[in-house]
């Protein structure tokens, strides 16, 4: 049960801090967002393997949240190397 608050307390921030790097740009921005991607993804793995659920939906979760946050991070990095 406390995986699943810490997955989904993860997966936020990250969404949270692709968003502020999108919006204002800076490399810890973008370090902090790509290590919560990460987190999140790890931390997503080892509840479906754990609770052997429908990896289907879990999968298709996490691509939609993987292609939010990337989305997010093209856009800093484009802003951060524009300047």
């Amino acid at each position: 049960m406390t995986l699943i608050i810490f997955h989904l307390i993860v997966a936020f921030s990250g969404i949270a801090a692709s968003t502020a790097a999108a919006i204002a740009p800076t490399h810890n921005k973008i370090k902090l967002t790509y290590s919560l991607i990460g987190l999140t993804l790890l931390s997503g793995t080892i509840l479906v393997v754990s609770s052997h659920s429908a990896l289907l939906p879990s999968c298709l979760t996490g691509l939609l949240y993987l292609g939010v946050s990337t989305s997010g991070l093209a856009i800093a990095e484009f802003k951060l190397n524009k300047n």
